[in-house]
């Protein structure tokens, strides 16, 4: 998929995306609501990066079309849970 020479470049933001789960958990774990919706941004920053890095690798022919679609569609998914539940603590903080 990705070159050797790639190895320390975009796969390793890629390997970081992981924080986007860790990053729901701790502020799941935090003492307020407020907290939560901070760490929850920073998950969707990271998901943003990683969408990033797979634009930039299909024009470097590190991924084909079909692999930075696939992708792409595993992304947006989470993208759009992040920002209704982003949506929803604010509407209920709002209140």
């Amino acid at each position: 998929m990705f070159p050797r020479e790639e190895v320390h470049g975009l796969t390793i933001q890629l390997r970081r995306a992981v924080s986007v789960a860790s990053n729901i958990a701790e502020g799941k774990g935090r003492s307020s609501d407020r907290e939560f919706v901070q760490f929850l941004h920073h998950a969707r920053g990271s998901l943003l990066e990683v969408e990033t890095q797979v634009l930039i690798a299909e024009p470097l022919t590190y991924l084909d079309r079909a692999e930075a679609e696939k992708l792409q569609d595993r992304i947006d998914q989470p993208g759009k849970g992040l920002n209704a539940l982003i949506n929803g603590m604010k509407a209920v903080n709002a209140a």
